[in-house]
């Protein structure tokens, strides 16, 4: 990304998690950000969902065009872990796609917040989609929960 982005950080065991503090969030880990054009937004994965799901191997983004409902699969990431179904907290349409995450699906491990996103979305009504999303501290502390339960810190 252009700009100098700031970080919250929590860290858990051996483990630091970054939150990037200019964008949004959904309880899921996907997080989206205004492009600066009316109703486009950018979405991505949280660091935490990265490190949760391991080296990306492939990234599958459904094409533009694609139409979504809240709730709809947007994407899929497949690590030598798991296959990981990523839905959008968004109704609206996929306008572009990160095609660079073709030949480098590393990108989104190591740099989620900005080579590694993953795409954009019309989106119907932002002003009500921001609504129901979460602020940097509140995904800070619900990932924050989510990370203590799954490493099994007391």
């Amino acid at each position: 990304m252009d700009r100098q982005t700031h970080f919250l950080e929590a860290t858990l065991d051996k483990f630091i998690f970054r939150v990037a503090a200019d964008r949004l969030y959904s309880r899921e880990g996907v997080w989206m950000m205004d492009t600066g054009k009316p109703s486009r937004v950018r979405l991505g994965l949280s660091d935490y969902v990265q490190q949760r799901g391991g080296d990306a191997a492939f990234v599958h983004v459904k094409p533009a065009g694609t139409r979504l409902s809240a709730g709809d699969e947007f994407a899929e990431l497949e690590t030598i872990k798991a296959t990981i179904g990523l839905v959008s907290p968004l109704a609206g349409g996929i306008v572009e796609v990160n095609q660079d995450l073709d030949l480098n699906p590393e990108n989104v491990n190591q740099d989620p917040y900005g080579k590694g996103w993953l795409a954009v979305i019309q989106v119907e009504d932002w002003a009500a989609d921001r609504a129901r999303l979460l602020d940097p501290k509140t995904y800070l502390s619900a990932m924050w929960a989510q990370a203590e339960e799954e490493l099994g810190a007391p």
